[in-house]
């Protein structure tokens, strides 16, 4: 048998790739998870789909489209109709429900109704404006429309078999082809919100067809150069460039070309789709270049614009990033959206390196600023996911520009494919959900075994099973909230002293049966912000594991602002079954000034008095869920 001590194959700077691991070969069977995608598969998605039903999504007459009129705010409502059939096919590739089918083939039909003989398929444009076709790529949301179409057809085939909507977004994907380009006779343009891009890769892996693969390369390569196609669109349609509403490109992201943007700028949804897609055309044809940008702008979001939440985006103003270090909690943005597009991004990027930088913001991204998004019921939504609240802000059934929703279900659906990779050599964890992975490795079959009970407690039991002896290495994420882990494989405690990148690597000859324990240990900890984020000035937030908490007016019967959090005290925690569908709170000693017998004064040269006060905390992802009332995450500290 071959050495069992965890190392690496590989440098710290090598780069290490892996694959991507399909959501139905992973399944989800722990008591945190599995029940939340039931109740999406068994609420959410009829739910979805009746929401659409009222407002009339599937029947143009009656939500008073007529040809000639004003465009309302929303033309890209389709978009919720899409992620909703991607989030039903996904749902339906791991279990079937003839109903949720009968559903979607339904919608399917619709969509092939309005598909136009040139394979071109959008509704605004075809019953409202026919004549602004591709006008206004810049700011009406065609692209990206057709982007999610794209990957709603692609879905559906894969957990159906069914070719009925890849059929349909093939046409027009080869519609696309057809007419923009560099070639004479095509249009020189891109989408102004992202999209397309990641959508064309996603079809050129279900049919082998270059031309998508190549056509989503045009639209990243294209994007940013001189003369700006934006420019000259506007200018076509009687329109100055200098009026655009948001004043700079740096809002979709075209300011530059992508190998010479150095900071993440303008709106976040549209940087994460944008830059997801650059990781997948380096997966597919590595670009060098291209690798670096992405590497060069995670870089400037982790180490300046990032909420502890896994949030992005920090104002409502361009739904996006402002300056270095402005993260307010108040009025944070943090669009659900964002937080989906964040783990969609660090997910490709793990597929191009293997490092614990990525999983464990996909992780925080997920534990947190996704799962706020939607409510312990699954009916209710955030749109966007502020890091304080004066208890004005709440979750609801639905929006006038929806995106969210079905973006978050189709995200859950989907959850399976993010907790492992794999290479010819290695099998890579990168979360623990208790459930069974069935894998390949070298071309053998590997099934993984994992029990625990993942993130309220930090042991993990892994089991390898085999039908005959395989030599592989299993690598095991240690996160860096984890100050202290401990590994064994069948009884026999290995050293951690070799973890590269984040992973303990295992290589060994794996008999079936073996069993492997990773301790990762728990304690709720303090967590302080860089110096320059003003508002976090002498304050602190806690964390335990994977999960940001916060405080509640429900737990914490003062002003939560009034509350002090001493440097020194301790913190404990402990498991409620009966609390917010089960959670670990926090609790310790703190003070609360007091404001009795200030009457109508506002200054006085005494500081006011304090008492003890015992504080609660709760997994900022279940907050509002209670009584209306405040919530904050940053606690002062004094």
């Amino acid at each position: 048998m071959t050495s069992t001590s965890p190392t690496s194959t590989h440098q710290a700077d090598a780069r290490q790739g892996s694959n991507a691991v399909a959501h139905t070969a992973v399944t989800i069977e722990d008591t945190f998870w599995a029940p939340r995608l039931q109740r999406v598969r068994e609420k959410t998605l009829p739910t979805m789909h009746e929401q659409m039903q009222l407002n009339n999504y599937f029947d143009a007459e009656k939500r008073g489209w007529k040809r000639g009129m004003h465009p309302i705010p929303y033309v890209f409502w389709e978009t919720d109709i899409t992620k909703w059939i991607e989030a039903v096919s996904l749902s339906l590739a791991t279990h079937p429900d003839a109903q949720l089918e009968a559903l979607l083939d339904k919608t399917i039909e619709f969509l092939r109704s309005i598909q136009q003989p040139d394979g071109y398929l959008n509704i605004w444009f075809t019953e409202v404006e026919p004549e602004k076709r591709w006008s206004n790529m810049r700011d009406l949301h065609e692209l990206y429309c057709a982007g999610h179409l794209i990957e709603a057809g692609v879905a559906h085939f894969k957990g159906t078999g069914k070719r009925s909507l890849l059929d349909i977004v093939s046409r027009y994907a080869d519609y696309l082809d057809q007419t923009f380009g560099v070639e004479e006779g095509k249009k020189r343009g891109y989408s102004g919100h992202p999209e397309i891009e990641l959508a064309l890769v996603k079809l050129y892996r279900a049919t082998g067809e270059k031309r998508y693969l190549h056509l989503s390369q045009y639209f990243i390569d294209e994007r940013g150069k001189q003369p700006h196609y934006f420019d000259e669109e506007a200018r076509l349609r009687g329109d100055d460039p200098r009026d655009f509403w948001a004043h700079t490109y740096e809002y979709n992201q075209s300011h530059a070309p992508i190998r010479e943007q150095k900071e993440i700028v303008g709106h976040s949804v549209r940087a994460m789709y944008l830059y997801s897609a650059v990781a997948d055309l380096v997966k597919e044809e590595y670009d060098e270049s291209l690798f670096q940008a992405g590497e060069r702008l995670w870089r400037h979001l982790v180490s300046k614009r990032l909420y502890i939440t896994g949030g992005i985006g920090s104002t409502e103003k361009n739904e996006g990033f402002t300056e270095d270090y402005d993260l307010p909690n108040l009025t944070a943005y943090a669009e659900s959206c964002a937080s989906i597009g964040l783990i969609m991004w660090n997910y490709r990027l793990l597929q191009l390196d293997v490092d614990s930088r990525y999983a464990d913001l996909l992780e925080r991204a997920l534990y947190n600023g996704m799962l706020s998004g939607i409510s312990l019921d699954g009916n209710k939504y955030f749109y966007v996911n502020p890091l304080e609240s004066k208890g004005d802000h709440h979750r609801v059934g639905w929006f006038k520009c929806a995106c969210c929703p079905p973006n978050i279900a189709r995200t859950l659906m989907s959850l399976g494919q993010y907790v492992y990779t794999v290479s010819d050599t290695d099998i890579f964890t990168h979360l623990y959900i208790q459930g069974t992975g069935n894998l390949s490795v070298g071309g053998h079959d590997v099934q993984v075994r994992q029990e625990t009970n993942y993130p309220w407690d930090g042991t993990i039991n892994l089991e390898i099973a085999l039908s005959e002896p395989v030599d592989f290495g299993l690598n095991l994420r240690i996160p860096a909230w984890c100050q202290e882990a401990r590994l064994s494989v069948n009884g026999e405690t290995l050293e951690l002293n070799h973890v590269q990148k984040g992973y303990a690597r295992i290589k060994r000859l794996w008999q079936n049966g073996d069993r492997v324990v990773l301790q990762l240990a728990m304690p709720a900890m303090r967590i302080y912000s860089h110096p320059d984020i003003r508002e976090n000035r002498h304050r602190v937030a806690l964390q335990r594991g994977p999960l940001v908490y916060c405080l509640e007016s429900a737990d914490n019967a003062v002003p939560l602002h009034h509350i002090h959090l001493p440097e020194a005290s301790p913190l404990e925690s402990h498991f409620e079954p009966e609390l917010l569908g089960g959670v670990a709170i926090i609790q310790g000693p703190a003070t609360v000034v007091e404001s009795d017998g200030w009457g109508e004064t506002l200054y006085q040269t005494t500081p006011p008095p304090s008492h003890a006060h015992t504080f609660t905390a709760i997994p900022y992802y279940a907050w509002d869920h209670r009584q209306a009332g405040e919530m904050c995450v940053w606690i002062s500290t004094q």
